[in-house]
């Protein structure tokens, strides 16, 4: 690709063509009021209380909102300057409808720093710009990953322009920025840099009569020096008081084989599983064709990344699928290194290329599908807070199963939007000191406070800590909350419906108001399922204690 500089630009290679990729990565995310993303309504909940709990007293009785340094802040510090002007809801769908074009664009430029030109192959990674990690609501890690993919761009194309001075200056607060954004964006950009740096360093080496790779692994380290600063913030945001959070379950290796096939989770897993069998029907073309090769610079940068996927644990300082996140964007950049070799036919390549853009298209046109599905289940449970008055200390409880399904429902951090629409409580919020700058409070609640005691099941699931839908409503106390919002519960007995008046219903989903002074309904073991005697068995020697979700009586079975 980088011998051809003075032919005809194919029409994938072209500078519109880039942009119009980028900018269809923006369609599934146009139609939807709320981007239909697991935990993003529980963050939009963070962000409420971030910007009113100032000017609602009710907010602070609930919820400890504390600023601090922390590399987790990409969208909440967005949020100080954008919801003034545009309000929360379209503040926050504007920000994440920039992430998929940012990560979009980030791909196509590197491989246009490190080919020459576009290779039609490269096309096969677009849909990874909604993998797994997006979908499930990461928003600020996914937003530095697109910063870090546009930034590891630059970083080649000032060595390729000789500007290596200009380039230390420039990601000293590049690097800085990008780990406030999120960590992982910044060790992720570190990696990419080293890697390729290395390499360059390894050529350049070689060229002047054969460095060897201790020394080229050295410079290599030296010019990312301008990287490290933020590690002194790592530090002192990992040492400081009041951080929890455990590291924990390294070398699962059934995860991680799980985590890569679900690089393109969505909706439909026959359609979804046959998206990743496609990236590996590329990835093992360019192996073995004589067609394809690799730029030994991407290849080393993707084994480096595969080297970290292996190596990362899933819990990181109490941050799950740690290594799940890094998946789809190293399969990305694995894709990117492929090229076609100088020799091959015009009509070859123009193949290669439709078939690529194609891939794109019937992903992206699924996505937006899904998406608008989604969104149309978000409409329909979300009609439920106009019977939530402003300010009620509202206790959600979601449905959900005993099985991991390939469709995750969407609806699991819903709640958070009684608490972005009605300044409501939602039990539905993380609290992890350190982790994030809120925590809830609400201590005359024990176990109804925050994630996940608003996950519920229709019976007692083994190796969970969900609570079947009978022990969320005879157990939460009715002297703290005023309303309970079921979403979607599944089939329950309507006797344990006692003591609660129904405001507004929509198949199972419910509002209830609670009325003071009238007991719940007794907790039978056939309420729980087959788990139901023993639960009850346990929870009897912990009797005087009837709201224990933060016991061990809940842990998993």
């Amino acid at each position: 690709m980088q011998g051809d500089a003075h032919t005809a630009l194919r029409w994938w290679q072209t500078r519109w063509f880039v942009g119009a990729m980028a900018l269809a990565a923006a369609i599934p995310l146009l139609w939807p009021d709320i981007p239909p993303l697991v935990d993003l309504p529980g963050h939009m909940g963070r962000w409420r209380v971030q910007q009113a709990g100032g000017e609602v007293p009710w907010l602070a009785q609930w919820y400890d909102f504390n600023w601090m340094l922390i590399g987790n802040l990409g969208i909440d510090l967005l949020m100080v300057v954008l919801e003034p002007l545009l309000g929360l809801e379209l503040a926050v769908k504007l920000v994440v409808l920039t992430i998929p074009p940012l990560t979009a664009f980030g791909l196509l430029w590197i491989a246009r720093e490190v080919h020459g030109r576009v290779p039609p192959t490269a096309l096969f990674a677009l849909p990874l710009v909604y993998g797994y990690p997006l979908q499930f609501g990461f928003v600020n890690f996914a937003l530095s990953m697109a910063l870090a993919l546009n930034a590891f761009a630059l970083w080649l194309r000032l060595a390729r322009l000789g500007r290596l001075q200009l380039r230390a200056a420039l990601f000293v607060p590049l690097g800085a920025v990008i780990w406030v954004c999120h960590t992982f964006g910044w060790g992720m950009l570190g990696l990419l840099a080293f890697s390729a740096e290395a390499v360059r360093q390894y050529d350049k080496g070689q060229h002047h009569g054969g460095t060897r790779w201790f020394a080229a692994v050295f410079w290599a380290g030296i010019h990312c020096l301008s990287l490290a600063p933020p590690a002194a913030l790592m530090v002192l945001w990992r040492t400081g008081g009041g951080v929890s959070g455990q590291t924990a379950d390294w070398f699962n290796w059934r995860a991680k084989t799980l985590w890569l096939m679900m690089v393109l989770r969505d909706r439909w897993l026959t359609f979804d599983l046959a998206g990743f069998a496609a990236l590996l029907i590329v990835i093992g073309a360019a192996i073995r064709s004589r067609t394809l090769t690799f730029s030994r610079n991407l290849a080393f940068s993707a084994l480096v990344l595969a080297a970290c996927y292996v190596l990362l644990p899933r819990i990181v300082f109490g941050s799950a699928y740690a290594d799940m996140r890094l998946a789809p964007y190293m399969l990305a950049i694995g894709i990117v290194a492929i090229r076609p070799k100088p020799d091959i036919a015009s009509g070859r390549a123009v193949l290669v290329a439709t078939a690529g853009l194609a891939f794109v298209a019937i992903r992206l046109a699924a996505t937006t599908v899904s998406f608008y599905q989604f969104d149309r289940v978000y409409d329909r449970e979300l009609a439920a807070l106009d019977a939530v008055p402003v300010g009620a200390r509202l206790v959600s409880f979601i449905g959900h199963n005993c099985r991991n399904d390939w469709k995750m429902s969407r609806i699991e951090h819903l709640p958070a939007m009684a608490l972005v629409r009605r300044l409501a409580f939602s039990n539905d919020q993380w609290s992890m000191a350190g982790a994030q700058l809120l925590t809830t409070k609400m201590p005359q609640a024990p176990g109804f406070r925050f994630d996940p005691s608003q996950i519920t099941t229709p019976t007692r699931c083994p190796r969970e800590w969900w609570r079947p839908i009978a022990v969320s409503l005879t157990w939460f106390p009715r002297d703290v909350f005023t309303h309970v919002w079921l979403v979607d519960p599944g089939p329950y007995d309507r006797r344990l419906e006692a003591g609660l008046k129904p405001l507004w219903r929509d198949g199972r989903s419910v509002v209830f108001e609670v009325e003071q002074g009238v007991p719940a309904a007794t907790l039978r073991p056939n309420d729980l399922g087959p788990l139901g005697p023993e639960f009850l068995e346990r929870i009897g020697k912990l009797r005087g204690h009837p709201h224990i979700a933060e016991t061990a009586a809940l842990k998993p079975s």
